[in-house]
């Protein structure tokens, strides 16, 4: 298979603020329509009801089988075409958490010693067995009618049991080159983005965040592009494109409202922004979400 260039793949900007331990999306649908993709966030997918339809896991294709349960790693690219699929009731249950939602010290004690060499392996892709999607599916199905802690603890559940059971298989060749995630390390740049995720609605300026960090603006925006691989004004506008998602999911506010009120200073830079960045508008991004959605 030829590997896609980078460009050509679309990155998400998923709707998952800093403040989410997760986020839990659960519909039934008639087909796969979202392009070829990948984000920081880890994503567990759940899929029933959809045999011959299409996977395609880094530089790994096949048809699946009428039920599935994958992990995709940080920035791996990944899909579900509709393929040959005939099925009329797909179910669809997609949860994703942040990258550093277990920090690296606590996944080094003996009890998560599992789940962080499955997270270690997510990054070409875990398909689980039959089985476990099988014995898993139920409280996978029943996650998003907990709440607060309670779902959190479920989820860890989830992802040990997981992680012990028998038969996974990785998917992408051990050869393929994932688009790899930029460590910061870095407490300059973490005050910025803590900055700007408080700050997104209003103007801010590649001055302001110099500043912030003690440094000049040409040192900055040099220092910020080695340490994240994005400009301040991309990483920026990723920020309110994530804030616009979530409030296209969560509100019933206006497009043209949550535009100005995420930052953005006029709706048709919104839009066009919104298309290049999501491969759709705002609208039909709002629409695509008809399914439940939670935040945890």
């Amino acid at each position: 298979m030829n590997k896609a260039a980078k460009n050509d793949i679309l990155r998400e900007i998923t709707p998952l603020t800093q403040s989410d331990c997760f986020t839990l999306f659960s519909r039934v649908k008639t087909e796969f329509d979202f392009p070829l993709h990948y984000h920081e966030e880890f994503e567990l997918n759940f899929i029933q009801h959809a045999k011959h339809a299409q996977r395609m896991i880094g530089d790994h294709i096949e048809e699946i089988d009428d039920i599935e349960l994958v992990l995709v790693g940080p920035n791996l690219q990944h899909a579900w075409f509709t393929h040959k699929c005939k099925g009329k009731e797909i179910r669809e249950i997609t949860i994703q958490f942040h990258k550093d939602l277990f920090d690296d010290k606590l996944l080094r004690r003996n009890q998560l010693n599992f789940i962080r060499t499955m997270f270690e392996r997510s990054v070409r892709g875990i398909l689980f067995s039959r089985e476990t999607a099988q014995q898993v599916a139920p409280r996978i199905i029943e996650l998003n009618r907990k709440h607060g802690f309670d779902s959190v603890l479920e989820l860890m559940s989830i992802l040990h049991d997981l992680s012990t059971s028998r038969n996974m298989r990785t998917l992408s060749d051990s050869s393929f080159n994932t688009t790899e995630p930029f460590s910061y390390n870095s407490r300059r740049i973490e005050k910025t983005f803590e900055y700007m995720n408080q700050n997104f609605d209003k103007p801010i300026t590649l001055g302001e965040v110099a500043r912030l960090a003690n440094m000049s603006e040409v040192a900055f925006s040099r220092f910020f592009k080695q340490r994240t691989g994005n400009t301040f004004i991309d990483s920026l506008t990723e920020i309110r494109l994530g804030h616009a998602s979530r409030m296209l999911i969560d509100t019933t506010q206006s497009v043209a409202e949550i535009a100005y009120h995420c930052g953005f200073n006029n709706i048709s830079n919104f839009n066009r922004i919104f298309r290049k960045k999501k491969g759709c508008t705002p609208r039909d991004f709002r629409e695509s979400f008809s399914g439940r959605r939670i935040f945890i």
